[in-house]
Order: C-alpha cells, then sequence, then structure tokens
C-alpha cells in the first residue's frame, strides 16, 4: 500500500487517466475530487463492500444505483 500526504489542492494521479485532488480537510474529515473516465466505476469503501456481499446480474459501468440491490423494488412491482 502507498501512503501519501497531501495538502488542499495538490493532486495525485493514477495511472494515465484518473486523477484524485484534495479539495477540503476539516477535523477528521477530507473532502476528495476525483477525475476518472466514465467507464471507470468509483466506490467508496462501505458501498463496495455491499456491492460485493449482493452482486447484480447487469451493471452499466459508470452508474452507481442510489440504493444497495437489497433494498431496490422488485419489477413486480413497480409503477408504469
Amino acid at each position: 500500500m502507498l501512503v501519501l500526504s497531501r495538502k488542499i489542492g495538490e493532486k495525485i494521479h493514477v495511472g494515465a487517466d484518473i486523477t484524485i485532488e484534495v479539495r477540503r480537510v476539516a477535523g477528521n474529515r477530507v473532502t476528495l475530487a476525483v477525475d476518472a473516465p466514465r467507464n471507470v466505476r468509483i466506490l467508496r469503501g462501505e458501498l463496495r463492500e455491499t456491492t460485493l456481499e449482493y452482486p447484480t446480474v447487469a451493471e452499466e459501468p459508470g452508474i452507481v444505483p442510489a440504493a444497495p440491490p437489497a433494498a431496490s423494488v422488485p419489477v413486480s412491482h413497480a409503477v408504469g
């Protein structure tokens, strides 16, 4: 694991096309901005753990569901 120290406004480049910038530090919270291609899926750690527990059948790259799959409405109950 690579551990880096960055100040506000400083960036980290991952590969050729992903950039992470430190936007704000307030107490023990850090706000990051991630610039990546739309086909790169970016998830917070706790959401990634949820998606590993409840994988979906087909996911479109770059699309992050608003709710974990367990909270989704079954197709038979969809309004439309």
